[in-house]
């Protein structure tokens, strides 16, 4: 293999995969995403050719993936989460299939799961939902008609800037005003914060937050009471 598209998971840099950390440390060009937590960027060794992805277009990713994994370099695109959730990894794998490049996604641990989960929130539950729905929420075109009739748990990511719209669209569409709601922010870092509250009283609540930041709406959210992620996972006494 040459380019490997590798999940670094949501946040906690604890949280990507072994194999993701063990190609790292055999990388020789690695390009980053901005949220990456450094440690993760620290594993490659001290010669890689580390490149941050912030300031470049998705095309010019694409031509330098192409590019250094044509010179049969060991190339390591890191990228925040999952590549293929919200991380345009398929938009990669698709010049590198173009460009006749060989390449292996490696997948990594969702903040679409790992961000509810952190907040004590189940996104299924027995009784209450079946199903997951995740939404770009700063889309310009949702269909909030469609999502206010939905049984299933509502994951928007990044939506925070959009929160007002995305909470009047889904009121305006027939949701409860008292449907359970929380925002997730900075999800399984030791910055994270989580406000649980209403559909209503969602972009009052939340106006302090900062991104990046996960919404999440539906019954399941209300199972979550007044637990965080230090004490989910605390030692039991």
């Amino acid at each position: 293999m040459s380019v490997y598209l590798v999940g670094a998971g949501p946040g906690d840099p604890d949280l990507i995969t072994v194999r993701g950390v063990s190609l790292l440390r055999q990388a020789e060009v690695v390009v980053f995403d901005r949220l990456v937590a450094p440690e993760l960027v620290d594993e490659a060794p001290a010669d890689a050719l580390r490149i941050a992805r912030d300031a470049l277009s998705q095309e010019q990713v694409n031509e330098l993936l192409v590019a250094y994994g044509r010179q049969g370099l060991v190339v390591v695109r890191l990228k925040g989460g999952d590549p293929f959730i919200f991380g345009r990894g398929g938009e990669e794998v698709q010049a590198l299939l173009d460009a006749s490049v060989a390449f292996e996604v490696v997948p990594g641990v969702s903040v679409l799961s790992a961000g509810p989960a952190a907040a004590g929130i189940p996104i299924t539950q027995r009784g209450l939902s079946s199903q997951v729905v995740a939404v770009a929420g700063h889309a310009a075109d949702l269909d909030f008609a469609q999502l206010a009739r939905t049984k299933s748990t509502l994951v928007f990511f990044m939506g925070l800037a959009n929160l007002k719209a995305i909470t009047g669209g889904l009121i305006g569409h027939g949701m409860g005003a008292e449907t359970p709601a929380a925002v997730i922010s900075r999800a399984t870092t030791l910055e994270q914060e989580v406000v649980i509250t209403t559909l209503a009283d969602m972009p009052e609540a939340a106006a302090h937050l900062r991104p990046p930041a996960l919404i999440v709406v539906g019954p399941t959210v209300a199972l979550a009471g007044r637990r965080t992620l230090a004490t989910l996972f605390a030692s039991p006494a």
